[in-house]
């Protein structure tokens, strides 16, 4: 039976075809958004300014875009790396009814071996990668922060 804190998957069942997933890769001046959007063949990417109220309108679209192929959304996971960004955005995305994860940036594995190629996109296809394997419930993709786990309660 796994820890309650078990930070290293997650423990709640997912459910690909009511789940939207939406990774960021942000910086000082851009985010890029990446999404899985259920019944929607495309795997969307929008490069916004560093702005939560356009992250959430465009969270909003993708979910109508779902709802217009007659996938209901239960869920909505968004994450990303932690930064500077990190965990306010983070507390405001909970704030809003959007589950948020922070990802430790040392727990997403690289090749090592040689130069890689580094880009937002390619960094965001990773970021995404991690996630739906932590989101599966797999071990060893990434490490999320317990920042909203409540010190009292546990």
């Amino acid at each position: 039976m796994p820890a309650v804190d078990d930070l290293s998957r997650s423990l709640t069942a997912l459910n690909q075809h009511s789940t939207l997933m939406t990774v960021i890769e942000m910086s000082k001046s851009s985010w890029l958004v990446a999404g899985m959007v259920p019944g929607i063949e495309r795997h969307p990417m929008k490069k916004l300014d560093p702005d939560p109220v356009a992250l959430l309108n465009l969270v909003s679209r993708w979910r109508c875009e779902a709802e217009r192929k007659q996938r209901r959304i239960d869920r909505v996971a968004v994450a990303f790396e932690a930064g500077r960004d990190g965990f306010w955005l983070a507390r405001w995305l909970q704030e809003r009814g959007i589950e948020a994860y922070v990802i430790h940036s040392t727990s997403v594995a690289v090749t090592r071996e040689h130069r890689r190629a580094k880009t937002d996109r390619l960094d965001t296809a990773m970021l995404m990668r991690v996630f739906l394997g932590w989101l599966r419930g797999e071990r060893g993709h990434c490490c999320v922060s317990a920042w909203n786990k409540d010190p009292v309660s546990g």
